[in-house]
């Protein structure tokens, strides 16, 4: 039999394509292994698909000055050893990365071990964690088509992002009872990640009086989000088995743009306002995939600085208004689930 293990960690972004291939590994006779952090998203997002979990030490380089870029240059360290230590006892035939500090000693540990490598990039460019462990993988395998020019020639395959199965189940009438809806008006779905978002959070509520006019509206607004909810709006801190009834309900979408939400919009393809990370909260990935999609027609794109219950109330209605050509342009589209193209490429790259 043959094994692979599978690393990163840090956001769900970096765990749910991963999640996504566990079936097809499985079928394809794979034993799988996972290398995170101990107390990470991932462990708590792996251990529920019963594989193996392998905790190991991660530390992360800073883009900026900052005290603790020498402190966890330590952690780093220790998290090579530890992964040596894993990789050494397990023998994978193939190791996959999707990123985070995490997978950076793993990747580096396998290279030196001579274990293929295949890393996969979601955003449109590199992040820090991929750059460093780009030299050292065998192939890259990336979700939009702009990210070509930012890898060498011979090892990027343009895949698409793994999209779990689990979304295509989603039941329209349960999403409703979910949500307590009561009419047939259409659904906006307010998606803010794990972690949620104070500031679309607020506006989205400031401009409820209007929007609920035309739309029942589900907000899954994050850890400690909630307020108080009213007919035709509920909310949730966050959802997993909900979520493919949710996405079933909805008509359009509100959301930030991490790759991992934004092709599992594309796959069902559901039209959405996309509202990314500003620069000062991020490295400017999620400004770019969202321009990506919105120069693709599956989306439009409005800037958190611009944010406002009226460039809200505004973009949503031109949404709603534009979604038939919205949908007929994810349709449309070559790269809708990048699931088998990445299992395949395991496959290929692990005989």
């Amino acid at each position: 039999m043959k094994k692979i293990v599978l690393t990163g960690g840090g956001t769900a972004g970096h765990v749910t394509p991963n999640i996504a291939l566990l079936p097809y590994l499985r079928d394809a006779g794979f034993e799988i292994h996972y290398i995170g952090t101990a107390n990470g998203i991932e462990r708590e997002l792996i251990e529920k698909e019963n594989i193996s979990y392998h905790p190991i030490s991660a530390g992360k380089l800073r883009r900026y000055f900052d005290f603790k870029n020498f402190t966890d240059l330590f952690r780093i360290a220790a998290g090579f050893f530890q992964a040596l230590l894993v990789l050494t006892r397990i023998k994978p035939d193939i190791v996959f990365s999707k990123g985070g500090f995490v997978s950076c000693p793993v990747v580096w540990v396998s290279w030196l071990l001579r274990k293929p490598v295949i890393i996969h990039e979601s955003d449109m460019t590199p992040g820090l964690a991929n750059k460093l462990s780009i030299p050292f993988a065998r192939k890259i395998a990336y979700s939009f088509p702009e990210t070509k020019k930012h890898l060498p020639e011979a090892k990027g395959v343009h895949c698409g992002l793994p999209v779990r199965e689990s979304i295509f189940s989603g039941d329209k009438e349960k999403g409703k009872r979910l949500c307590g809806f009561l009419d047939d008006k259409p659904v906006i779905l307010v998606i803010c990640g794990s972690q949620g978002s104070q500031i679309i959070n607020k506006v989205v509520r400031e401009s409820l009086p209007t929007l609920l006019t035309d739309f029942n509206i589900c907000h899954i607004c994050g850890k400690g989000g909630i307020t108080e909810n009213q007919p035709g709006y509920h909310q949730f801190e966050y959802v997993n088995e909900e979520l493919p009834h949710l996405f079933a309900l909805a008509d359009i979408a509100i959301s930030r743009s991490g790759a991992t939400t934004l092709f599992e919009l594309l796959a069902l393809a559901k039209p959405a306002l996309l509202i990314p990370l500003a620069t000062n909260a991020s490295r400017g990935d999620q400004i770019l995939n969202a321009r990506s999609f919105e120069s693709q027609g599956f989306s439009k794109l409005l800037y958190q600085d611009q944010l406002s219950k009226e460039t809200l109330t505004r973009q949503i209605k031109l949404v709603y208004q534009n979604r038939d050509e919205m949908i007929s342009a994810m349709k449309r589209s070559s790269i809708t689930n990048g699931l088998q193209a990445v299992a395949r490429l395991i496959e290929e790259q692990a005989k």
